[in-house]
């Protein structure tokens, strides 16, 4: 299959969106004080890769909307790759000694030396959450015939970053004890909320790029629900 300028252009802000997002998820940013308790805390606070993350989620449902599950699952796989490779080159850069005037090693390391459950939780999420996205999307269009792509976004939004919160929030802070079981679940839903009330604004956004691209690449893939295997590279 040839893929044109256009699909690589598509590639390249998703892989670029999923490696920002895994940098910016360090911070934590104050989104709100709530009126009263809800789970034993006031305070809302989210990753600050929520303002870039869900983008991905939206790249996703246009890839498989589009060029379907088959070449989406292709894209979330060499996403999967580079980020890998870019935290394996992260962590290359902290293990090097530094220099002896160089004062910033503690920064360096605290910024892009993730700690391994943190990598591991979103690893995990990602592919979880991507494919999830990607599969409940394409049987959604099936169920649908093409008809309400808002529902199938939004839908597969809730599914796929359901999935994707809960995973990556369990084993980055709670296998590790550093967040307990209320703080947990509460972190998890907020981001989940968050996260579809994104794609929920986005939505007419999504509308006007898969029009354009269903009309310029002249593709508007249906996937037979047999074909929703995760695994495979573009096969």
């Amino acid at each position: 299959m040839r893929f044109s300028g256009t699909f690589i252009i598509v590639v390249a802000l998703f892989i670029t969106v999923l490696i920002t997002s895994n940098i910016m998820a360090v911070k934590l940013v104050h989104v709100a004080t709530l009126p009263g308790q809800f789970m034993g805390s006031n305070l809302v606070f989210l990753p600050a890769a929520i303002i870039v993350f869900p983008i991905s989620y939206i790249i996703g449902d246009v890839l498989t909307e589009v060029y379907g599950f088959r070449t989406a699952r292709g894209v979330i796989w060499l996403g999967f790759a580079c980020n890998v490779l870019v935290a394996l080159l992260l962590w290359l850069g902290g293990i090097i000694p530094a220099e002896v005037f160089w004062p910033n090693q503690d920064a360096y390391t605290t910024i892009l030396g993730q700690f391994p459950l943190i990598l591991i939780g979103s690893f995990l999420a990602y592919l979880v959450g991507e494919f999830s996205n990607s599969a409940t999307l394409s049987l959604l269009k099936n169920a649908t015939q093409g008809r309400f792509l808002w529902l199938r976004t939004i839908g597969s939004t809730v599914v796929g970053q359901g999935f994707d919160s809960f995973v990556f929030i369990f084993i980055a802070f709670g296998v590790s004890g550093a967040l307990g079981p209320e703080a947990l679940l509460r972190t998890a839903l907020f981001q989940w909320w968050a996260k579809i009330a994104y794609e929920a604004a986005a939505t007419p956004l999504t509308y006007a790029v898969v029009t354009y691209l269903k009309g310029k690449e002249n593709m508007d893939a249906y996937d037979s629900p047999g074909s929703l295997n995760p695994l495979g590279v573009f096969a």
